[in-house]
């Protein structure tokens, strides 16, 4: 574990063998973060927040209580997640809000997934595993696995393979099952099966 001086990390926290934090990263009480992750420059990890095995989370990424990152997950700079549905700093009486005043509203990424540069991840989703968010993207749903995403609000337009290929259209019918679609990686000739009816909502895109 190498934790840089200027990096402010939590004796609450956990941080697991092999991990790198880096210049006036944040790590707050409770977060817990696995082995061999890169926690880049000005990273902000609230407390509670739960960071699996070999992350990479670029500069300036901001991660709210709540979020869950499985292992292998990529957040590329500036990137954000949300963790209120309802945002407010004062409540109706003009009090202002404390921890009992709001719930906080989970989200998952799932193994493998990569979050683009300056996306925002809006709270509540799950991003499935291998999926890709494009750069600026705003996510307000969920993301298949594989599914590659882009735009505001982000809309399903293809998939892509573990190895960051976009995968191909099925080659004829028989590549086209009732329950999946079978896509070849044009790079690793990995064969990824996509379910028809998640297959369906590209059509056209």
């Amino acid at each position: 574990m190498s934790i840089h001086p200027t990096a402010d990390v939590s004796p609450g926290a956990q941080i697991g063998d092999g991990t790198m934090i880096w210049h006036q990263a944040q790590i707050r009480e409770g977060a817990c973060v696995g082995r061999h992750c890169i926690v880049s420059k000005g990273v902000y990890l609230d407390a509670g927040v739960t960071i699996g095995d070999d992350v990479k989370i670029q500069n300036y990424v901001s991660i709210y209580r709540g979020v869950t990152l499985e292992d292998g997950v990529f957040c590329g700079p500036h990137c954000v997640f949300t963790n209120d549905r309802r945002p407010r700093a004062i409540n109706p009486d003009g009090s202002l809000k404390v921890a009992d005043d709001w719930e906080v509203t989970r989200t998952l990424v799932r193994q493998g997934a990569a979050i683009g540069a300056n996306a925002t991840i809006l709270c509540g989703v799950t991003i499935g595993r291998w999926a890709m968010v494009a750069a600026g993207s705003v996510v307000t749903r969920d993301v298949p696995d594989y599914g590659l995403v882009l735009g505001n609000p982000a809309r399903l337009r293809g998939f892509v393979c573990a190895c960051g290929e976009r995968l191909g259209r099925p080659a004829g019918n028989a590549a086209i099952g009732t329950e999946t679609v079978k896509l070849l990686c044009p790079k690793c000739a990995a064969e990824v099966s996509i379910p028809a009816h998640t297959y369906k909502e590209t059509e056209g895109s």
